[in-house]
């Protein structure tokens, strides 16, 4: 029973924060204002958590990495894939090697294998974090696309160096041979099973939709559960089940380009993925602020033993290791960017000039989150011997400072870094979009014309002037949309376009308060009102 009134308490926390972040003054990101809610329940609460790593990784990670694989730009990832590719493993193995040197000249007590295992769990951004700064930033779209690819992939090289780390402090060896082996497989068989579970489900779905029909709801579930089968099957293979879960939802995009799924299911699913998001991520950083009390007293315990009395070293540790984390990856964004430049000069190109405002943003949105608390806090208890595994508190403590204190820069630096800079837009998207109404339109109206034909030979009883002029009502509509603008009047019909928008919103929201008003009074059923109200709010949902 404890343990149910924890999580929905958590739960209200997770609710409250978003109403909290909203009085609070400034850009204070989301995570931030969970992670306090936290801590305060780990003050009031009489029963902490007690947090298992490994049902933190199956039960949070898989569809939040699903879902980012399935709504990430594919255009993006494909264009700056080069960029995305240094980032997610040439960082940080580069960030490894710094940082874990680093650290163990700073806390000699800290064994280099240790120093290495910290290097390696703090070194992956977090998607959810870099998704939260983001929504308060003004980053451009396509640095926000590279950083959320980053973040997407660089969970799997910072583990596997995790791992490597554990592996050389508990046995005292290392093996380069075996540890590239090893990555290999983690990789080519994680997205192997990612993309290989979600064409099997898929498949064995619409197989079983088009014998026996398809019952309400089951579409939503199976694709709950399909970032779950992907992640498990993974990890049965001992491949990245983390990696899997992100190619199931790439996958899964390119899956829903077939159209098969019904329109009333890929808008519930939408609403359901939506509050599953909303959730997970809320209590995730809840569950870090609940953590930190027991953590930081912990640190201390392993800090005092380790020969230094005063606790303030534990914080002059963590903002070191977090400005060393900030060093490097500034000088690997820089020489990325200059090998960049150079690749154009080489190839006769435009070049393009290395941006110090954007360069600096690109390394304070590095922020970190809970990939690195549920990665650091697998670490074994005891070595092979018995004996402690050393460090193991302060490591954690470490990893958890870093994480709150990347979110504080991020959050305080990059808006006030990133304030009063314009971004030119990019007009390929308008372009496209344009294109993709026309060529739809155009579809739309042979589909009618054709519709009308068949109709009319189906059904002779009926008035020969009815189906002519239902067609020719839709039509309209269409040809509406294929109207040609020439360039001096379209910043004017784009204006109409705009005005046209917000009295039909203020047409529909009069719609709908006059049903909820016929059914407050027995006018109507509450069925008809739920009925007529939903299409109300879709045809809403097409302007918002």
């Amino acid at each position: 029973m404890d343990s149910i009134e924890v999580v929905l308490v958590m739960m209200l926390a997770v609710v409250a924060s978003a109403y909290i972040r909203r009085v609070l003054p400034g850009t204070i990101p989301l995570p931030l204002v969970q992670i306090g809610l936290g801590a305060l329940i780990a003050a009031k609460s009489e029963h902490g958590v007690d947090l298992e790593p490994d049902l933190f990784f199956l039960v949070f990670l898989p569809p939040l990495l699903f879902l980012d694989g399935w709504r990430i730009p594919k255009s993006g990832l494909l264009r700056d894939k080069g960029t995305i590719i240094e980032l997610a493993f040439g960082l940080v193995v580069f960030t490894v090697i710094g940082a874990g040197f680093l650290i163990h000249w700073m806390i000699p007590a800290m064994p280099l294998p240790v120093a290495f295992a910290l290097a390696a769990i703090v070194s992956p951004t977090d998607p959810v974090a870099v998704s939260s700064i983001a929504a308060t930033s003004p980053i451009p779209k396509r640095l926000m696309h590279i950083l959320e690819g980053e973040s997407l992939l660089n969970d799997a090289s910072g583990l596997v160096c995790f791992r490597f780390a554990v592996a050389a402090a508990m046995t005292g060896a290392f093996s380069l041979q075996t540890a590239a082996i090893t990555f290999f497989w983690l990789v080519a068989g994680g997205i192997a099973a990612g993309v290989g579970v979600t064409w099997l489900i898929t498949w064995l779905q619409r197989w079983l939709t088009r014998h026996f029909g398809e019952p309400p709801g089951s579409p939503i579930l199976v694709n709950l559960l399909m970032p779950f089968g992907a992640y498990l099957v993974a990890e049965r293979l001992h491949a990245s089940g983390i990696l899997a879960a992100v190619a199931a939802g790439i996958t899964m995009s390119y899956v829903e380009l077939s159209g098969h799924a019904m329109a009333s299911t890929r808008i519930q699913r939408s609403a359901v993925w939506d509050t599953v998001q909303f959730s997970l991520n809320g209590v995730m950083f809840v569950l870090l602020g609940e953590q930190l009390p027991e953590i930081f007293h912990l640190a201390g315990t392993s800090l005092e033993e380790s020969g230094h009395l005063n606790r303030w070293w534990l914080l002059v540790y963590a903002v070191a290791i977090t400005a060393g984390l900030l060093v490097l990856r500034f000088a690997w964004v820089w020489a990325s960017l200059r090998l960049t430049i150079f690749k154009q000069k080489f190839r006769h190109q435009p070049r393009q000039k290395i941006n110090p405002r954007l360069l600096l943003a690109t390394t304070l949105a590095g922020a970190r989150g809970t990939i690195t608390l549920a990665g650091v806090l697998t670490l074994p208890l005891v070595l092979p011997d018995g004996s402690p595994f050393p460090a193991r508190a302060l490591t954690i403590f470490m990893a958890c400072s870093v994480i709150l204190l990347s979110l504080l820069v991020a959050s305080i630096a990059l808006p006030r870094l990133l304030a009063g800079m314009t971004f030119p837009a990019e007009p390929e998207e308008q372009q496209e979009e344009d294109l993709a109404r026309r060529t739809a339109a155009n579809a739309a109206i042979s589909a009618i014309e054709k519709a009308q034909i068949e109709l009319m030979e189906s059904d002779a009883c009926i008035d020969p002037d009815v189906y002519p002029q239902a067609a020719a009502r839709v039509i309209a509509f269409y040809e509406h949309k294929l109207k040609e603008v020439d360039p001096e009047s379209e910043q004017a019909w784009r204006k109409t376009d705009s005005a046209e928008r917000e009295l039909r919103l203020a047409a529909l929201a009069a719609e709908r308060n006059t049903v909820f008003d016929l059914a407050r009074h027995d006018h109507i059923s509450d069925e008809t009102s739920r009925k007529l109200v939903r299409e109300i709010d879709l045809m809403e949902a097409r302007y918002r």
